[in-house]
């Protein structure tokens, strides 16, 4: 039984699903949700704010800013509390308002960016607000987790080797793209790994990561508006992008079935489905990371009013064990 007094301390790394009984599908779900901060956010977040506190940067005087779509604020905001700093969460107004209460609650500050600049995007407008920030009072520290080295390697010494453990037979990996901090931890784990591993990023229809032309996205987590800084895309094999209206059936799908994940989950595990369904060659194990729960998204991917005005009547396919559900 562990014990712990902080709540950064804890995280359960060896939880899988095999979604084969749920979705007919032959794909295994690492889940990076319970933790006291909902998401696998919290060790990227630990990691950075430890690697800032040992380099001199982050101190008692400070204050922690971050631009955040949600997950990483919530997981800063754990962690500030827990350290007695105070926190400013830069976000925009696709964050989920469960989200936002969630970091209030923690005692976290958070700015809402409602109105970007024409031909601006709204991360775009979160940094520009963290940048002037920052300019103007030196105690401001931004962990910039678009840039820093730490959010990957979180998942190089933490998620990946708990994965390769448990399936030292792993063929094919499914990682969702949002800082691509996951992503590359992972791929450069597996790149230096004893068999070849084959890296699929998950992105967000709309995203600009792989190069995609920008669109609407409403559902927070994946995707990026820029570049991501720390994405190295000679670690990746594949890129596959997923429509929002398949995020919130292959949501429902899962709930339907008791699991109930949130948006980003929902995007991984319809890209890694696609990718299974049409994959001609012999079986292969293959691991999906789920990033995050479903209580969050309850006002948007599970609200049939929110949904309907965004996607249209989304119809969630019947499934049974031995089927690939189609259209997901």
């Amino acid at each position: 039984m562990p014990v712990i007094s902080a709540p950064y301390a804890f995280n359960e790394d060896d939880l899988y699903v095999d979604l084969g009984p749920s979705l007919g599908c032959p794909l295994y779900l690492k889940c990076e949700g319970f933790n006291f901060a909902g998401s696998i956010k919290l060790k990227a977040a630990a990691a950075m704010v430890e690697s800032a506190e040992r380099e001199g940067v982050l101190n008692s005087q400070s204050a922690l800013v971050e631009s955040s779509s949600g997950n990483l604020g919530v997981a800063l905001s754990v962690i500030a509390a827990s350290k007695g700093y105070r926190f400013l969460c830069v976000t925009d107004s696709r964050c989920n308002l469960a989200t936002r209460l969630m970091m209030e609650a923690l005692g976290s500050q958070v700015h809402v960016i409602n109105n970007a600049k024409p031909h601006d995007s709204f991360l775009a407008a979160r940094l520009a607000y963290v940048q002037a920030l920052c300019a103007s009072d030196s105690r401001w520290v931004w962990l910039s987790q678009y840039t820093n080295p730490a959010n990957w390697r979180a998942h190089y010494r933490s998620t990946a080797p708990a994965i390769a453990h448990e399936f030292p037979q792993l063929d094919v990996l499914f990682v969702g793209a949002g800082t691509t901090g996951t992503l590359m931890g992972c791929a450069r784990y597996f790149r230096h790994w004893h068999r070849p591993v084959r890296i699929v990023a998950v992105d967000s229809a709309g995203s600009v990561s792989f190069g995609g032309p920008p669109g609407r996205r409403m559902i927070p987590g994946l995707g990026m508006g820029v570049r991501p800084p720390l994405l190295d895309t000679s670690y990746v094999d594949e890129a596959i992008h997923v429509e929002e209206a398949d995020t919130v059936r292959t949501c429902r799908a899962l709930a339907h079935r008791g699991f109930l994940f949130g948006g980003s989950t929902g995007t991984v595990v319809s890209g890694a489905m696609s990718w299974l369904a049409s994959h001609d060659g012999p079986p292969v194990t293959a691991v999906a990371i789920a990033p995050d729960l479903g209580e969050r998204y309850l006002d948007t991917v599970y609200h049939d009013n929110w949904v309907r005005a965004l996607y249209g009547d989304i119809t969630v396919p019947e499934t049974s064990p031995g089927t690939h559900p189609t259209g997901a």
